[in-house]
């Protein structure tokens, strides 16, 4: 069956479908990370994202019931160079065409994903639509034209929770499928922007107590939880529009040890006084260098948003910039030594991605034993 990609400005890619069949609009990007992609298409952050995969074969080791990253699927489309039908790995339990299918998503395969990334590339991450059950381009503009895209609307409130929960399990070892849960000794409560469930399964293997909460939880219900540390998750979409979580935050602030991943960064920043601005085509992989300012170290990062933090809107402030991307130069990490609070652009919890920057969480545990 056929299936197609046309963007806002009017290119169009054609193919083959595979997975759900459908039309959807999103923000279309790409991602460079070679495996991991049930966690990408289970990451809230994804949400109203069409993504394309820049690794040329996709769906070799199938799918299966532990790797997700949250509740369901959020992505918008699935675009790939080529979807393996026979995938081989222990603990396949399903192809990506099955997987995709049984959570309403439309796939595409067969176009030049090269052409498409150097296309995004230079011309930045646009709005599109992938369909395939309608090829008229005149149609799906049509579609795509009534689609708001990111910028200046809160998508937050779409992925959040709708009520706290806690969180018990912890980290588990995949060949033998066991976790190590110490005794909490720190009580967290994590604001739920949209959080990948590995942030979560850290934090517990750390020994804290973790109570998630929605996104509008207020600060009068936050400390009434009695926390020893408010952690920021990620999530989806422009922070700007997110005002109550940064007032939320601007009024925890002095109260409580803060720390903040991805969104959270964002968040914290926009408390402390800082502002936001889109990237041109965002940092999407599991690849992206960035150096440690204090060590001097770099550490190879999971990266995925579209927007940052711009460094000049600290200037005066009680901030310190602690950690930079080296690929262009931009914010990774911010901190403010006063009021014990500091945050990273980048996923420390990987989920895909490399383990390098797992000690944040043994920087959070200090942070808050020395309250």
């Amino acid at each position: 069956m056929k299936a197609v990609l046309l963007l806002e400005d009017g290119t169009v890619f054609e193919g083959q479908a595979f997975g759900a069949q459908g039309s959807k609009c999103g923000e279309v990007v790409f991602n460079t990370s070679m495996t991991g992609y049930q966690e990408i298409l289970t990451d809230p952050s994804y949400h109203e994202q069409i993504i394309t995969m820049t690794y040329p074969l996709i769906g070799n080791y199938g799918t299966n019931p532990e790797d997700w990253e949250s509740r369901k699927v959020f992505v918008s489309g699935f675009i790939v160079k080529e979807n393996c039908d026979y995938p081989s790995n222990w603990r396949n339990g399903a192809t990506l065409d099955a997987y995709l299918k049984k959570n309403s998503v439309v796939g595409l395969e067969g176009i030049d994903t090269r052409k498409l990334v150097r296309h995004i590339r230079n011309e930045g991450a646009m709005r599109g639509i992938i369909s395939s059950d309608e090829t008229n381009p005149k149609k799906l503009m049509a579609q795509l034209e009534a689609y708001p895209g990111l910028v200046g609307r809160d998508i937050v409130k779409k992925v959040t929770v709708r009520k706290p929960y806690a969180w018990t399990e912890g980290v588990i070892e995949v060949l033998s499928d066991t976790q190590t849960v110490p005794e909490p000794k720190h009580k967290v409560v994590a604001l739920d922007f949209g959080m990948k469930r590995n942030i979560l399964r850290l934090l517990v293997s750390h020994g804290c107590e973790v109570t998630a909460v929605p996104a509008k939880t207020s600060p009068e219900e936050i400390l009434a939880l009695k926390p020893d540390g408010v952690f920021l998750s990620n999530g989806p979409g422009d922070p700007a529009p997110v005002t109550y979580a940064a007032e939320t935050v601007k009024e925890l602030l002095g109260q409580v040890p803060i720390f903040g991943i991805c969104l959270g960064h964002q968040i914290l920043s926009l408390a402390l006084g800082g502002s936001t601005y889109k990237l041109k085509f965002g940092h999407r992989g599991a690849n992206h260098p960035v150096k440690n300012l204090k060590t001097g170290k770099i550490e190879i990062t999971s990266q995925n948003h579209g927007f940052c933090v711009d460094l000049d809107s600290f200037e005066g402030k009680d901030v310190e910039l602690t950690h930079l991307n080296l690929n262009d130069n931009t914010c990774e990490g911010i901190r403010s030594r006063k009021l014990k609070a500091f945050a990273v652009q980048y996923h420390p919890e990987a989920s895909p991605g490399p383990h390098d920057s797992r000690y944040l969480f043994d920087d959070f545990i200090e942070l808050m034993a020395s309250k």
